[in-house]
């Protein structure tokens, strides 16, 4: 894993431009796999034939075996195919379908004493005959490269033999124009809708997989398909002067229903026919899953245990270690990662391109589980690979690419419409966006409202206020839980270009600080 967006320490989350453009290899996403190698073939085993097309596997196996004798090598292939569709005016504009591949060497110089050099290698568009001189050139940055902090054994397969799996050996998963069959007819009936109602509709749907395949000298032989779609839908006034955003994560758009979010968008469209002008200040603020996913992202980014350790963080405890084992909200909700998570399923086992502060090649290949970073409101872990645990002395607990808050389990199942009801005087936001870190030691992040923000007043919406600035931690803002909802999934607005797999509630916040207003429209 990689840095995302210049926030720093081996984040979870898509990598952006990690694994190159496209090429004949190549590819995006936080793969992992579960695994195997093909029957009758072994780490080693004899490359195939020159001058025809070579596979994944065979990319891989060609890989291991030019690697040469007395250090270890990673290998990893991404194959990624994408499809999308866009649309402006109520009229469908672009589509378009991609094929990419990505080859990655991470050669390892074995050294005296434990030590080791680490040099890495990712290219695009590697033929067979090129796959021999990316070894090479990865060997060769090992051998000049400074001893690596992280080195270690790499991770084997059970009792030190070769991890197997029947599926290995099986084509990559692709995707194309088929994934939007249905979704293509709801969407023109929308848009026809749409115009006969006097609405615009601006938006795309996108869908990749990417094949990801990973071997190692140790004997690993590893596999993972991760399918990731999205879709985003604005919607604006005849005249352009009022806008509104909904959007949806999918693996495979069977459960977007697009007329619906049409619907809610027209509603947001209504209530934005009466302008309210608000000043700055700490209001009552009902958060959508999506806007609450992109604050928990951002306190998922900053919850390595490395930086916690040496006291940079907001994880970290004054005078010393981490602050595991205290109450950070005020209601009993968990925070919790699980690549078994139905509908937010994701590699169950690192796949590391370089190392980060809290993330290791020597740890390709490691199991990843479920982790429970705050439960019960009480921060419960921070993700580490195996050498930052034992550096902080924490267990090891690698990140997963998905992340999930529930009430807990006495927790409300309201929805955000219920909440609307309950609510006396507040604010209602649509979603969030231009967010950057202020202080890492605080977790203070900044950003703007987007596309909506309402004023409710006795369980009603009775119109839209002016955009804010706001200024907020998302740790303060959970020790000011007043109710959390039912978790459900969502796509983050900010952040779904690297972090897509979400399960959020709506939340109500007390005092969430409005800073400044905006004249962003």
């Amino acid at each position: 894993m990689s840095d995302v967006r210049g926030v720093p320490g081996g984040l979870p989350g898509t990598p952006p431009g990690e694994n190159g453009g496209p090429g004949e290899y190549g590819g995006t996403g936080s793969p992992a796999m579960r695994g195997g190698i093909p029957a009758g073939r072994s780490p080693g085993a004899a490359p195939p034939p020159r001058g025809r097309h070579a596979s994944s596997q065979e990319t891989v196996e060609r890989a291991l075996a030019a690697a040469r004798p007395g250090g270890d090598c990673v290998v990893i292939a991404d194959e990624t195919s994408t499809a999308n569709l866009r649309w402006a005016g109520n009229t469908l504009t672009t589509n378009g379908v991609a094929v990419s591949r990505s080859l990655t060497v991470i050669a390892i110089d074995r050294r005296s004493g434990g030590a080791a050099g680490v040099g890495v290698v990712s290219r695009s568009g590697v033929r067979p005959d090129q796959v021999e001189d990316v070894v090479r050139e990865a060997e060769k940055a090992a051998a000049e490269a400074s001893p690596a902090e992280d080195a270690m054994d790499l991770v084997s397969g059970d009792g030190g033999v070769r991890s197997e799996s029947p599926d290995w050996s099986s084509a990559p998963v692709a995707t194309d124009f088929g994934v939007f069959r249905t979704f293509a007819g709801q969407l023109g009936e929308t848009l026809r809708a749409a115009e006969g109602a006097g609405r615009k509709l601006y938006g795309f749907a996108e869908h990749g997989v990417t094949s990801t395949f990973l071997g190692t000298s140790a004997g690993l032989r590893l596999r993972h398909d991760q399918p990731a779609g999205r879709l985003e839908l604005n919607a604006k006034s005849a005249d352009l002067a009022r806008s509104a955003w909904a959007g949806a994560a999918t693996r495979d758009f069977t459960d977007v229903d697009v007329a619906a979010l049409d619907a809610g968008l027209a509603e947001r469209l209504s209530w934005q026919e009466r302008r309210i002008a608000l000043p700055a200040g700490r209001y009552e603020t009902l958060l959508p899953p999506t806007a609450v996913a992109d604050l928990m992202i951002g306190l998922y980014w900053s919850a390595g245990a490395r930086d916690a350790g040496e006291g940079r963080t907001v994880f970290s405890k004054p005078g010393g270690g981490t602050r595991i084992g205290e109450r950070l909200a005020g209601l009993p909700v968990d925070l919790f990662s699980d690549p078994a998570y139905p509908g937010l399923e994701c590699a169950p086992f690192v796949i590391a391109h370089a190392s980060g502060r809290d993330s290791s090649v020597f740890d390709n290949g490691l199991p990843v589980g479920r982790a429970s970073w705050i439960s019960g409101g009480v921060l419960s872990a921070l993700y580490s690979s195996r050498y930052s645990a034992a550096v902080t002395g924490l267990p090891v607990t690698p990140p997963a690419d998905n992340l999930i808050m529930s009430p807990g389990p006495a927790g409300s199942s309201a929805s955000l419409e219920s909440m609307i009801a309950s609510t006396k005087r507040g604010l209602l936001l649509t979603s969030l966006w231009y967010i950057r870190e202020v202080d890492p030691q605080t977790l203070l992040l900044t950003g703007l409202t987007r596309d909506g923000v309402y004023l409710v007043e006795d369980g009603e919406v009775v119109g839209a206020v002016n955009n804010f600035r706001f200024n907020e931690t998302p740790v303060g803002m959970l020790s000011r839980l007043a109710e959390a909802g039912g978790c459900e999934p969502t796509l983050p607005r900010e952040w779904g270009d690297y972090f897509s797999r979400t399960a959020m509630p709506p939340l109500r916040v007390a005092a969430f600080n409005m800073s400044s207003v905006s004249q962003a429209s």
